[in-house]
């Protein structure tokens, strides 16, 4: 049955799935990563008193992961992949992190490898956090937003120059990086920011959108998203997967999805029944470490992976 949009409810799926995470920091293909500077000059905002970007150290019982805060430049790090492989589609990855810090390698940098095994270039934006003190705690900070807003109208610019098709232009997120995404993806006819040149009369409207246990989008005790998730038909089709036993609740996940179905934007969820939160993409024998494949095969039924 072909329907504008479908939800998938998974239950118990067995096997690993085997990744690149263990590859070497930079592109497929072997080169060094190209690093871009998101803004011209001073972010907006940016008041110049945060400190240096620093790594923040696990706590006793947590995994290991990089931990990346006091962002006050950001950055966009680009892998690319196989020149034999590339398909032309591109993707702007926004790790999690409850915009206080950036998980940079289990939400960004072995994301962007596992897009280049399957001929996608991977765009990590590296924005701001934590949140700046005087920020409400209750509403999402305005500067990642902006900062992903602008990252895409980079991107475009510079498509050519990059390799990638400008029209199969996409982003990616987890946790409050899946909120901004979300927000992304919601709110591109509204520019967070004054445009400051020629970047911004490009587009920042994500050509799709990958959201992994998305957060922040559903306003407390209520079955409702929040005022700044504005669902219409006009916005991108999107991927969802989440795990029903994530302290985050699925329910991000779940009335976004209804959402976008009921405003015919195409849309694909799989809610898994383990798994928890943070996952990322490493393996393990819970269902949800096979969302990359499923997300790879939505990419193809969307016609993202067409070749060059």
């Amino acid at each position: 049955m072909m329907l504008h949009a479908k939800a998938i409810i998974a239950v118990s799926l067995p096997g690993l799935l085997l990744l690149a995470a263990a590859l070497p920091a930079g592109s497929a293909n072997g080169a060094k990563s190209l690093v871009l500077t998101v803004w011209p000059g001073v972010a907006p905002g940016e008041k110049g008193d945060l400190g240096p970007e620093k790594l923040v150290e696990a706590k006793p019982g947590q995994r290991e992961v990089k931990r990346i805060t006091n962002v006050s430049k950001p950055t966009l790090t680009v892998f690319r992949p196989a020149k034999e492989k590339d398909t032309g589609a591109a993707v702007l990855i926004c790790p999690g992190g409850g915009y206080n810090i950036l998980a940079w390698d289990l939400e960004g940098e072995e994301v962007a490898h596992w897009l280049n095994s399957i001929g996608v270039t991977g765009i990590v934006l590296k924005y701001r956090v934590p949140r700046r003190p005087g920020q409400a705690k209750d509403q999402p900070p305005l500067g990642p937003l902006q900062d992903a807003q602008r990252s895409l109208s980079l991107l475009r610019g510079k498509a050519s120059e990059l390799g990638f098709d400008p029209g199969r232009l996409g982003i990616l997120g987890f946790s409050a990086g899946g909120h901004l995404a979300v927000a992304t993806a919601t709110n591109f006819d509204r520019r967070a920011y004054e445009p400051l040149d020629a970047v911004d009369q490009h587009s920042c409207r994500p050509d799709f959108a990958v959201l992994i246990y998305p957060a922040y989008l559903v306003a407390k005790d209520k079955d409702v998203l929040k005022s700044d998730i504005r669902v219409r038909k006009e916005c991108p089709p999107m991927f969802f997967a989440h795990a029903a036993n994530d302290g985050v609740k699925a329910d991000n996940s779940i009335f976004t999805f209804l959402a976008l179905k009921r405003a015919g934007v195409p849309a694909e969820l799989h809610v898994y029944v383990s798994g928890g939160h943070g996952f990322g993409l490493r393996p393990s024998q819970d269902a949800c470490s096979t969302w990359p494949q499923r997300c790879a095969e939505w990419f193809m039924a969307q016609g993202i992976l067409k070749k060059k």
